[in-house]
Order: structure tokens, then sequence, then C-alpha cells
């Protein structure tokens, strides 16, 4: 995928934010996964089309910031809230779809918690699970929160600390 880099006001090259890094390195975990495949989307708004399911939806959410160290830059832990959501539209059996897919979700995260060495931890925080019977196959979906805690210098929220 292409990478965009930014410069800072001293002409600086910055790699991206660590918030959009760790958003693209959770799609690179869950691409490839059995039941998904590479109906992978890392944006909230994707119109999701019979021929693109069963998907994954990947996005980040709320984050909260602290100082942990104080001094002129400050060292911030971040906690970041990493959605996944999980598509499925078919007849029947619906649930044990979501819940496979959440399985396999839940594994791949697992086994990259730090992803990638930009995060110090990864976990399900949790995870809801809602239908919409309208219209001809009813739309199963699940929203998985995974909590994820990194740290920045205050002044560089492009590298991981």
């Amino acid at each position: 995928s292409n990478r965009f880099f930014c410069i800072d006001v001293r002409g600086n090259i910055m790699a991206n934010h660590i918030r959009q890094q760790i958003r693209e390195r959770a799609g690179t975990v869950l691409t490839g996964l059995t039941t998904t495949g590479s109906n992978v989307f890392e944006t909230r708004i994707y119109p999701l089309e019979n021929t693109n399911l069963p998907a994954l939806v990947i996005y980040t959410k709320n984050e909260t910031s602290e100082p942990i160290v104080i001094s002129t830059n400050r060292l911030m832990s971040r906690e970041l809230e990493l959605i996944v959501e999980v598509y499925v539209k078919q007849t029947s059996n619906f649930d044990d779809q979501v819940d496979k897919i959440c399985k396999e979700v839940e594994v791949a995260i697992s086994a990259d918690t730090t992803l990638n060495g930009l995060a110090k931890d990864c976990f399900l925080q949790s995870t809801e699970i809602e239908y919409n019977t309208e219209g001809e196959q009813p739309l199963s979906y699940a929203v998985l929160t995974f909590l994820t805690n990194y740290y920045v210098q205050e002044t560089a929220p492009d590298v991981a600390v």
C-alpha cells in the first residue's frame, strides 16, 4: 500500500500518525483470514456489496492521552479504541458465522498484541453483536473493540516509543 509522509515545520519528513499506523497494521494482520480473506477495509464508511461479504471494516474511534513523564517533551500514554466490525449476510446460521469470524479476528490480533511494535498492548475489550432482518438476507454484524495502549513523545505522534 502507498505510504504518505508529512513535512514538519522544520522541513523534516514525518511518518503517519501512530493511530493510522496501528489501523494499517491491524488491516495487514487481519487480511487473509480463512472466512473473510481480502474483504478487509480500513475505513469506517464502505459500501458493503454482497460480493464483498463476509467482510471486516477497521477504524479507530476514541482515544485518551495522559503524560507519564513530565518534561519539556512529555512522554504520553495513549489508550486507543481500535474497532473491527464483522459483517455477514446469509439466510441461516449467521450467528455461527459471526462467531467464527470473531474467533479468527481475536486469534490473529492475539498473535501480534504489540501490532509489530507500534503498541505496548492490544486486547479485546468488548464485543457487540447486532442483526438487521430487512432485505432478502439478514445482515448480522459484530463490533469488536480492541483497547490499544501506545506511547509517543508529545512532539512526535508519528513515532512509537
